[in-house]
């Protein structure tokens, strides 16, 4: 039986691809779970019709990521941390402690998306990645002070 993928099937292919697969695979696992349609002329117009809705979606995305990346350059941080000897911190700033921080600025992060490249244990300022939908990346200035 010839079935159009409508999602992502890491054994069988991609969006879109007409695969030819056994007919009892077809109807009791693709079909039902809308992973695939059967390879018919109606169902290729309704493939394409979700993949420009698909398109709009992801544009629609990368555009409001890329307007919240504008706004964490604009931003910096302030983490108080006490401190020891030699000017090292008591434990190391996290992401969620950025993520609470980015919080009350009235920006909701999700702490994984948060980049820490080392963790931060020493005073200073430093420049942390945020991972944003669509494959963006904004940055975000963190001073970490004594307490």
């Amino acid at each position: 039986m010839k079935v159009i993928l409508r999602q992502e099937f890491a054994q069988l292919g991609h969006i879109g691809d007409v695969i030819d697969v056994k007919e009892g695979f077809a109807r009791n696992y693709l079909l039902p779970r809308s992973i695939a349609y059967p390879a018919t002329p109606s169902s290729i117009q309704r493939l394409e019709e979700e993949k420009k809705q698909q398109s709009r979606g992801v544009e629609k995305e990368k555009r409001a990521s890329e307007k919240l990346a504008a706004e964490l350059e604009k931003v910096s941080i302030t983490i108080q941390m006490k401190v020891g000897e030699d000017e090292k911190l008591f434990g190391s700033v996290t992401s969620q402690m950025i993520a609470e921080s980015l919080k009350e600025k009235g920006l909701t992060i999700d702490k994984r998306h948060i980049e820490l490249e080392e963790s931060i244990k020493a005073l200073g300022i430093y420049t942390v990645n945020v991972k944003l939908p669509g494959s963006v990346i904004g940055n975000i200035k963190v001073w970490v002070v004594r307490e």
